[in-house]
């Protein structure tokens, strides 16, 4: 057994698969040290989904930037007799020292196109495979999840109530920076709010109410102490909890200022507009109501068809593990070697060689056509990647501040054409060609 507790996935050279590190060997060993192009795409939509959010560039360039094996991590390795001593004491050197092309985080992007491209010497290329697709794969899924959950709220404004339930403490974090990113407007997690900028909000659990005895001295106690919270009325009976909330209006007159209540439970729509109307009649026009529990994007499509006075969403378990598609096949392939073009030929996993560029054509404000090309050729449209790394130091330009790639990912949205916005998948998905030159290549070296 390792006694050593290593940190954080993202700072550790062994959050590898051992095969990534038994390919690198392998690499030494025939003295393979030419340069690498590997890049990172999915090969098809899961289900219901018409676009992905490219998300998890920030976490990718930290891990590339301190990619190093710690002494104990080489102790380790060693321990385990599968590795010659020369290689562990070449792994002891390696840092990243390549270049990265990239989408930017919020970029809208489709099958088969490339998300992310390194180049660096094959060995350092192959060793961060592990990481570079781990990150990038959950946030994306993710981010794409929550921009689906924004689309259905409209105007209203969506938080992030995931982290109890989140595959994990750091999938948690990532979970809310990617729902931000995709338009969510904060989240409950306290660590998230201060690791990364986003408003936290939040307002009670029912344990609050039952730990007192009278739930009307639970709701005046908690407002005294927090006058522009959120209370929680569905604990015992929702409307009677409405109720109470009218009566601590009239008992505190010009001192109320709870901004809303919270329905957790029930027919969301039923019970918000009943509350809605009680709420109004004692003249609190200006609480909000917000609900909560069990929510999707379809679930708020719902209420709002049904005309739910609801104001605004807390949205947990099924966006923050994107329930209804929680993985989707994304893969790092090697399209170039040593200045030479590679393919993969598998059956339904085929892959067109050298290093690429997207170009995306947007007429009268909505995008029509994507362009996968060689990154040597000029084709119409704006391109995608932009240089985010270069020699293992990230550009200064590279990564911009959350609120920006956040405004970026809105603007992404808007130039989607309708019938992608939907929920349901589009009766046409949308186009993206492979440029003639591309093609003759892949059948070239098919041949």
């Amino acid at each position: 057994m390792c006694s050593v507790r290593l940190g954080d996935p993202l700072h550790s050279a062994l959050f590898n698969d051992l095969y990534q590190l038994r390919m690198a060997a392998a690499y030494e060993a025939e003295g393979m040290r030419g340069e690498a192009v590997f890049e990172l795409f999915f090969r098809q939509l899961p289900e219901h989904r018409n676009y992905l959010v490219a998300a998890g560039l920030a976490d990718v360039l930290d891990c590339l930037e301190n990619f190093q094996f710690q002494d104990q991590e080489l102790d380790y390795l060693r321990a385990q007799n599968q590795f010659a001593p020369e290689f562990i004491d070449r792994l002891a050197t390696v840092r990243f020292t390549g270049d990265v092309d990239a989408c930017p985080e919020g970029t809208i992007v489709f099958p088969h196109e490339p998300l992310l491209q390194i180049r660096a010497p094959i060995l350092e290329a192959q060793l961060v495979e592990t990481c570079v697709l781990n990150q990038v794969h959950y946030q994306s899924l993710l981010a794409a999840k929550a921009a689906r959950v924004v689309t259905a709220a409209e105007a209203c404004p969506l938080f992030d109530f995931g982290s109890r339930r989140a595959h994990g403490a750091e999938a948690a974090l990532k979970a809310a920076r990617a729902a931000y990113l995709a338009g969510a407007v904060g989240s409950s997690n306290v660590l998230a709010g201060m690791r990364f900028g986003l408003p936290i909000f939040g307002t009670m659990a029912h344990s609050y109410v039952q730990a007192h005895d009278d739930e009307m001295a639970a709701l005046e106690n908690f407002a005294n102490l927090f006058p522009q919270t959120t209370l929680l009325v569905d604990t015992y009976d929702t409307l009677r909890g409405v109720d109470k909330v009218i009566e601590l209006a009239r008992r505190q007159g010009d001192a109320f200022q709870v901004r809303a209540i919270r329905l957790d439970s029930g027919d969301l729509a039923a019970l918000s507009k009943e509350a809605r109307a009680r709420l109004d009649a004692a003249g609190l026009v200006d609480v909000k109501i917000f609900a909560s529990g069990g929510l999707d994007e379809y679930r708020i499509r719902d209420l709002h068809v049904a005309g739910a006075a609801i104001d605004g969403y807390g949205v947990g378990t099924n966006m923050v593990v994107s329930q209804d598609a929680p993985a989707m096949d994304m893969a790092y392939k090697l399209v170039e070697y040593d200045g030479r073009p590679r393919i993969k030929l598998s059956a339904t996993k085929a892959t067109y060689p050298w290093k690429k560029q997207v170009f995306r054509a947007i007429v009268d404000g909505r995008m029509v056509r994507d362009t996968i090309a060689g990154a040597g050729e000029a084709c119409t449209g704006q391109p995608l990647f932009q240089p985010v790394m270069r020699g293992g130091q990230r550009l200064p330009e590279a990564l911009p501040a959350l609120e920006q790639a956040r405004e970026y990912a809105r603007r992404q949205r808007e130039l989607l054409p309708p019938p992608l916005l939907s929920l349901e998948p589009a009766a046409t998905p949308y186009p993206v060609v492979v440029t003639p030159w591309l093609q003759r290549e892949r059948d070239q070296l098919r041949a």
